[in-house]
C-alpha cells in the first residue's frame, strides 16, 4: 500500500506541475497603482492616474484569460520605505502582476528593487529621475512619461539659447530635485553658461522665502525650479510676492504640468516656457482622450495621467499578444511593439526601459489669448524623442553594456 500511495503522490505532483501554467492563467490579472493621493504630487497623478488606468482597462475590454482584470491602489506617502513595503506585499502576497505610477523618484527606486527581486513588471509614469533608466536601470522597469534629462534638454536648451546663461537653482532635496539640477546644469554649462549656486528645500515645504532670497542675491538671470507639483506652484506664487520677475530675473519651471498652470492661473503663469509630453489640445486624438477624461474627472489630464493610460493599455495588449502574464515574454512584446495611442504616435521602448517619444516645448498663453477653459499652451516646437531623451550609450545602464 505504501508503494501505491507513493506512486499516487508522485503522480499528483506531476499532474500539478503540468497544470501549473494553466492554473496561473486562470487567476485574474492584477494591476497595482501606487500613487500620491493627498500630498504634493496628487494633482499630477493621484486619483487621475487611477482613473486613467481604469479607462485603459475598460477600453481593452475589462478581462484577460476569461476573468475580469483586477485593480488595487495605495498611497506611497512619498516615502521610499512605504513604497518598498507595499510593492513587496503586492508582488509576494497579493499576486499583483504589474505596478504602475510611483509618485517620486525615491519611491520608484525603492519599488524597483522589489520588482527585480520578484522579477515582476513596474512601469514608472510619475517619477522623473533619469537614473531610473541610467545607473539604476532594471530589466523589469519601464520609464514612460518624461525624465529630468529630457526636460532639461528641451526647456534648458531653449532658455540658454535665448540669453538665459546664468542660473540659480531652488531644488527639492531628494533624488528627483538633485537629478533636475544636475541634468539642467549640464545643459547650461555645455552651452557656455554658468550655474551660480543652489538652495535645497524639503519636499512639500510651505515657505520658500529663504530660498528665494538666496536666488535674488545671486543676481542670476534664471531661477531654475528643480522641483515639481505643489512645490513648484508655491515657489512661483511666493516668487511673485518677492518681486523676482519684476526685479529682472526669470523663472524656469523645468518640470511643470497643466495642473500647475490651472492652479496658478494664466495671470501668474503667462510667458512660462515649459515642456510636456502630452497636451490635450494638440490634435484630434489628444482632444478625444482629453474629453473622455474630463467627463469622468472634471479636469483635463496631465501628461502623467495620459501616460498612465498609455502604459496600461500597451501592457494589456502585450499580455494578450504574448498569451501569458509571464514577465519576460510580456516585456519582449512591449519592446517589439511601437506605442501608438492617445499619448503618443511615435513611441518605442528601449532596452534600458526608456520609452522614447516626442516632447513638446510650450509657452503659457496670456489671459487674453486663451479662448476656453484649459486652453493654456502655445506650441513652440516638437522635439523628436531621439533628440529629447539621453542617448542609450550615455546613460550608464548596465543592461546596455
Amino acid at each position: 500500500m505504501k508503494s501505491i500511495a507513493t506512486s499516487l503522490s508522485a503522480a499528483g505532483l506531476l499532474a500539478a506541475a503540468w497544470a501549473g501554467p494553466a492554473l496561473a492563467q486562470q487567476t485574474p490579472l492584477k494591476i497595482g497603482v501606487l500613487t500620491d493621493f493627498q500630498s504634493v504630487y496628487s494633482d499630477i497623478g493621484g486619483a487621475g492616474n487611477v482613473e486613467a488606468t481604469k479607462m485603459a482597462i475598460e477600453e481593452f475590454g475589462g478581462s484577460m484569460f476569461g476573468k475580469p482584470i483586477e485593480l488595487v491602489t495605495a498611497d506611497a506617502l512619498n516615502k521610499a520605505d512605504v513604497a518598498a513595503t507595499i510593492t513587496r506585499k503586492w508582488y509576494e502576497a497579493e499576486n499583483v502582476d504589474m505596478i504602475i505610477d510611483m509618485p517620486t523618484s525615491a519611491t520608484a527606486l525603492a519599488g524597483m528593487e522589489m520588482s527585480k527581486q520578484f522579477e515582476k513588471i513596474m512601469i514608472v509614469t510619475d517619477a522623473a529621475s533619469s537614473d531610473i533608466t541610467g545607473k539604476s536601470c532594471s530589466p523589469y522597469t519601464l520609464h514612460w512619461t518624461y525624465d529630468t534629462y529630457a526636460n532639461a534638454h528641451t526647456v534648458g536648451s531653449a532658455i540658454v539659447k535665448n540669453g538665459g546663461d546664468t542660473w540659480f537653482f531652488i531644488t527639492a532635496d531628494y533624488v528627483f530635485g538633485h537629478s533636475i539640477e544636475r541634468d539642467t546644469g549640464d545643459v547650461v554649462r555645455a552651452a557656455g553658461g554658468k550655474v551660480l549656486g543652489s538652495a535645497r528645500h524639503p519636499l512639500n515645504t510651505p515657505d520658500f522665502s529663504s530660498f528665494l532670497l538666496q536666488a535674488q542675491s545671486s543676481k542670476a538671470k534664471i531661477v531654475g525650479l528643480a522641483n515639481g507639483g505643489g512645490d513648484t506652484i508655491n515657489a512661483i506664487k511666493q516668487a511673485a510676492e518677492f518681486g523676482i520677475v519684476a526685479g529682472g530675473q526669470n523663472l524656469a519651471g523645468i518640470v511643470m504640468f497643466i495642473s500647475d498652470i490651472h492652479s496658478l492661473g494664466l495671470k501668474l503663469a503667462q510667458g512660462l516656457i515649459i515642456t510636456e509630453a502630452y497636451y490635450w489640445d494638440l490634435n484630434d486624438r489628444t482632444r478625444a482622450f482629453g474629453k473622455r477624461f474630463f467627463e469622468r474627472t472634471k479636469r483635463m489630464p496631465t501628461m502623467n495621467q495620459a501616460a498612465t493610460y498609455s502604459a496600461t493599455l500597451h501592457y494589456l495588449n502585450a499580455v494578450k499578444a504574448a498569451g501569458t502574464r509571464e514577465t519576460k515574454p510580456v516585456l519582449a512584446n512591449m519592446r517589439a511593439t511601437p506605442v501608438r495611442d492617445a499619448f503618443t504616435d511615435n513611441g518605442v521602448v528601449r532596452e534600458d526601459g526608456r520609452m522614447v517619444h516626442s516632447m513638446f516645448l510650450f509657452e503659457v498663453k496670456k489671459p487674453e489669448e486663451s479662448k476656453a477653459p484649459w486652453d493654456y499652451y502655445k506650441v513652440l516646437a516638437e522635439v523628436p524623442g531621439d533628440q529629447a531623451f539621453r542617448p542609450l550609450k550615455d546613460g550608464g545602464c548596465p543592461l546596455t553594456k
